[in-house]
């Protein structure tokens, strides 16, 4: 697959990745910890809100990549 493929590919999944990483997090919210103490839904939302930058990442550096040379 060509850079730019991949590109337009990893674009496509990072929007997808964002959305439904926002949602299940708030879900995970809503169930355990809706109603629980200030500094415990601070805490897992800097978690939850740091959690998503590690398969980013890894999605970005497959971006990346160069093209095997033909």
């Amino acid at each position: 697959m060509r850079q730019r493929v991949r590109k337009a590919v990893g674009a496509v999944l990072l929007l997808l990745l964002a959305v439904v990483w926002s949602l299940g997090a708030m879900v995970v919210a809503h169930a355990g910890i809706g109603l629980g103490h200030w500094a415990t839904e601070l805490a897992y939302y800097i978690v939850a809100g740091l959690g998503w930058t590690i398969p980013a990442g890894a999605l970005i550096w497959w971006m990346v990549r160069p093209d095997r040379a033909a």
